[in-house]
């Protein structure tokens, strides 16, 4: 008797784990390796938020329509920026800028965390500087989470 209602309560966990709806958060980081300290770094999170399916198009051979959504719909007005601090100053990489960001960035995923919300995967890219004269890059990062609705 035992055995099956240790079976049936972990039947019932699993079932209720099992029909829980997610939903997902992405909060990004953008950190400038321009030379000289002259870009910008921020945190970014939308508050609000877009179904892409307003904003798609099927393209066939037959049919070539567009979606003739505007740039401008698209475009989130609602979102925190959090400042952060350039990698590069006037005297080259500034490690003190890195550990900075990095406080804030724990700060924010802390917080995330502390609202009921799960890192999932973090994912990241560069695009550095493309030769001589080029003086653009920026290091992206992006935190996804997720949580159970409520």
């Amino acid at each position: 008797m035992k055995k099956l209602f240790i079976v049936l309560a972990i039947s019932l966990f699993a079932f209720m784990d099992a029909t829980a709806q997610v939903e997902y958060k992405i909060v990004t980081s953008v950190e400038s390796i321009v030379p000289n300290g002259l870009g910008r770094s921020r945190i970014i999170s939308a508050n609000e938020t877009k179904d892409y399916k307003q904003f798609t198009s099927t393209q066939t051979e037959e049919d070539n329509t567009r979606n003739k959504s505007k740039r401008s719909e698209i475009r989130v007005k609602g979102f925190d920026e959090t400042k952060l601090l350039n990698f590069y100053n006037l005297g080259g990489i500034r490690f003190q800028n890195i550990a900075a960001n990095d406080a804030l960035i724990e700060s924010k995923i802390n917080t995330m965390i502390e609202e009921g919300w799960e890192l999932a995967f973090v994912t990241s890219g560069v695009e550095s500087e493309g030769g001589k004269g080029d003086g653009q890059g920026i290091f992206i990062t992006r935190y996804i989470f997720k949580r159970n609705k409520q």
